[in-house]
């Protein structure tokens, strides 16, 4: 054996323990799978023994890989810490996932939280819909998403979201016995199923009126009066429309930060934790309407 351990091999090697595989560690890590295979291939060099072989269709540590895994740890636990001792944080990458829904008001004050409560992370957030940020999270594409109802081990329950209907200036309720015209995200989504469910517990027959993918086109929709759409945006009425107060009031969903397997640190309350207030303001608007 000759040679020395690199701290960014490692990083590497205890990535694909923690993610359970290449693809997933290179996600994490922000890197190619090509550089996550490469990086084993120098310790391998370095170690002079196999560290992973296939498995199947997939690929374990030999017993040399698990050894090496666990000293890993050790290594790298006292090389941040060292850096850390001497007041030079090692700046780590983590990228957050959100709706469109949470991205136009918590994003801005979450980035400013963050930038306060975890200086020593570079922040990088990604928008789509819920069910592509819930397979990022359990892949390991995204490190943390911001999600509804998403109960789990490794989901931190920021609180309660408050819904409200909204409308055109124009639109008026139908008659008693006509369906209420809904605008919705294409299923699957949260919001989309509260209207629904909050206007069945009432009995008002609904129908899906419009469907849009994204937050603009639901937006859109409700502004040429093709009916009524259920958001979440803490209190703050969207351009063009209008809150609609004679449908029945719907319950809360709740928000969760969710974490993807093997991420280690404090970083997920962190951000619960900054995003609390604002959804501790947001039910004070309410109460007080």
């Amino acid at each position: 054996m000759s040679g020395s351990l690199d701290i960014a091999t490692l990083r590497s090697l205890v990535a694909i323990a923690d993610c359970g595989g290449f693809q997933r560690a290179a996600s994490s890590l922000h890197l190619s799978q090509g550089a996550v295979s490469q990086h084993v291939r120098r310790l391998e060099s370095t170690i002079g023994r196999p560290l992973v072989e296939r498995h199947g269709r997939g690929s374990r540590f030999t017993s040399d890989g698990e050894q090496l895994v666990v000293q890993a740890r050790r290594i790298l636990a006292l090389h941040d810490d060292t850096l850390r001792g001497f007041g030079a944080e090692t700046e780590e990458t983590v990228t957050i996932g959100s709706t469109e829904h949470a991205a136009a008001q918590l994003l801005p004050a979450l980035a400013a939280g963050l930038a306060d409560a975890a200086p020593s992370h570079r922040v990088r957030f990604r928008i789509d819909r819920g069910a592509r940020l819930r397979e990022g999270v359990a892949t390991g594409r995204l490190d943390l998403a911001l999600l509804l109802n998403a109960e789990g081990s490794r989901a931190e329950l920021v609180g309660d979201l408050d819904l409200a209907w909204y409308a055109a200036p124009s639109w008026s309720r139908p008659d008693a016995h006509a369906s209420v015209p809904v605008v919705a995200f294409d299923s699957p989504c949260s919001l989309r199923n509260r209207a629904l469910e909050t206007l069945s517990a009432h009995d008002l027959p609904a129908v899906i009126s419009a469907e849009a993918t994204q937050l603009a086109g639901v937006q859109a929709a409700v502004g040429a009066g093709l009916g009524v759409a259920l958001m979440a945006t803490l209190g703050h009425t969207p351009e063009g429309l209008v809150p609609c107060h004679d449908l029945p009031t719907p319950e809360p969903l709740q928000l969760y930060v969710c974490s993807r397997p093997g991420l280690r640190g404090p970083i997920a309350r962190t951000v619960a934790e900054a995003l609390r207030p604002l959804l501790g303001a947001e039910a004070g608007l309410a109460r007080g309407a």
